[in-house]
């Protein structure tokens, strides 16, 4: 029996795992999720991967050293994103391809990502972007599509690097300063055109006009993304800046709000 042969020419062979089904009918991936691992080895967060007990899975697999794997088909709904939503979605597993990239994580100190390995990532996602026709904006940590459950690939992923070889949507971020700002307990009309801000961008939070826990775990999964240097959940003025520059460099989206 001939070895099947991956999706993308990056991937050097293909590692099956059993772990996948069906996408919904009608559905083709239109979006990138990028996770860590995790774990504390590659070999254990592989066999994790392939276990039919385990439940979980992803098409993709990028080791320290660059080497890239392909655990699933494309065509195949791969189980990574778990309970998640973006932009008025659900059912992430259906719409998404899933890269896995070993790091230990923050359980294991957070150790930077290497240089090699960052280059791989970004040549697979512009290889899968290219060819799928996935945009910039839909290529997503797993924190922000679950920022209730996830952390990853955490703030200590090059999103920066990845953006100026092609890969995702990204600005600098506002330079962090004094000023007004937002957290636990605050409630009004700003607070809810704020939350209106982080839904058309595309995060899953409700505009209620109360500044509760929900949307402190998405302001702290925005920070992980796109203002990492303080990751605290407190909207100050440079994350609320950062934001507004994000939604105005998106052609697609209407202005923000004012807050």
């Amino acid at each position: 029996m001939s070895q099947p042969r991956p999706d993308s020419p990056l991937a050097a062979k293909v590692f099956p795992s059993p772990n996948h089904g069906e996408r919904a009918t009608g559905v083709r991936p239109d979006m990138i999720v990028l996770h860590y691992t995790g774990m504390p080895t590659g070999a254990e967060a592989l066999g994790r991967l392939c276990n039919p007990v385990a439940e979980v899975s992803c098409h993709y697999f990028v080791w320290e050293d660059g080497g890239i794997l392909q655990l699933v088909p494309e065509a195949r709904r791969a189980w990574h994103a778990g309970l998640s939503s973006w932009a008025g979605e659900s059912d992430l597993n259906s719409r998404s391809i899933g890269i896995e990239i070993v790091n230990p994580g923050h359980e294991g100190g957070s150790p930077p990502f290497p240089a090699v390995q960052i280059d791989a990532v970004a040549d697979l996602c512009a290889e899968i972007s290219g060819r799928l026709g996935i945009r910039p904006e839909r290529v997503l940590a797993h924190s922000d599509i679950a920022p209730a459950r996830k952390r990853d690939p955490g703030e200590f992923f090059p999103w920066d690097v990845l953006h100026a070889r092609g890969v995702g949507h990204f600005v600098p971020a506002a330079r962090i300063a004094g000023g007004r700002f937002f957290a636990r307990g605050d409630e009004g009309q700003p607070v809810q055109a704020l939350q209106a801000m982080f839904a058309l961008y595309g995060y899953g939070i409700a505009v209620t006009g109360v500044y509760d826990e929900a949307t402190e775990q998405v302001v702290r999964a925005f920070q992980r993304h796109f203002r990492r240097e303080q990751v605290d959940g407190v909207a100050d003025a440079s994350t609320i800046t950062t934001l507004r520059d994000l939604i105005a460099t998106r052609p697609s989206l209407k202005p923000p709000l004012a807050v």
